[in-house]
């Protein structure tokens, strides 16, 4: 058996005095499509940071393709974290560039390759999540969707083998949420990349996962296929996916009011 592409020991995150995550461990194989998720505040974006280097873990380990994360100032580290690619939620374009530019950027920073050799690639990863005519529009002028492929084009403008999409559906309408679901696994058919999403939308989840793990303040209390998981009837993964109230949730509303 293959070495899994990502390998969570353990895990222990904390801001401060507050622990944000305790003793998660995951697992992730080739090709597949992880989908982490939990209610508001239970630590998803949190593990997500910490797996691609930009929170260091308070104890526990982060294997990469088998190695494992121990300085990402190191180049040895640094190599590793070139191949993986980020969504982040807001896309992260920057606004003082065109799309082309934006896409451009990793490859210039990377790579030694001539500048019509990246603007050939550029257009190439472009038409690629279906934006062939926004090369020369700046992200100001994007709808929602369309900035969201733009920085899916700039995450995979290196051909990552591994990507990681913070929310990706966050903020759009069910039909452009549904689009770009469709394009993350038409991109995993056509390259085999292996995708971590995390997300709350309920639809994206059931459209696109593989397996799930569920955090609930800072743990996980699932792990495992997302059918199996839909079959549970009680607790707080129940919960989640029947849209239920609990007296937890109304808790937060009331002190968020």
């Amino acid at each position: 058996m293959t070495e899994p592409i990502l390998t969570v020991k353990d895990l222990i995150v904390k801001y401060g005095d507050k622990t944000v995550l305790n003793g998660v461990n995951l697992s992730v194989e080739k090709s597949e499509i992880r989908v982490i998720l939990g209610g508001s505040g239970c630590g998803k974006t949190t593990l997500l940071r910490s797996i691609v280097g930009l929170i260091k873990p308070y104890a526990g380990t982060v294997k990469l393709f088998g190695r494992k994360l121990t300085d990402t100032e190191s180049e040895d580290d640094a190599a590793i974290l070139r191949k993986i690619g980020v969504l982040f939620q807001g896309g992260a374009l920057l606004g003082s560039l065109t799309c082309a530019q934006n896409v451009a950027l990793p490859l210039q920073m990377h790579t030694e390759l001539p500048q019509k050799m990246i603007d050939e690639i550029v257009h190439y990863k472009l038409a690629q999540v279906e934006l062939p005519h926004a090369v020369n529009l700046f992200p100001g002028e994007l709808s929602g969707g369309m900035r969201k492929r733009a920085a899916l084009a700039r995450a995979l403008a290196l051909d990552p083998p591994l990507l990681f999409c913070d929310e990706p559906s966050a903020g759009l309408d069910p039909v452009t949420s549904a689009g770009l679901d469709a394009l993350l696994l038409r991109l995993r058919e056509t390259l085999g990349i292996t995708v971590v999403v995390v997300t709350h939308e309920l639809f994206s989840i059931e459209a696109i996962a593989d397996k799930i793990i569920f955090l609930h303040k800072g743990k996980p209390l699932f792990d495992g296929l997302y059918e199996d998981a839909r079959q549970l009837e009680e607790g707080p993964v129940a919960d989640f996916f029947m849209r239920r109230e609990t007296e937890e949730n109304s808790s937060k509303v009331q002190c968020a009011v």
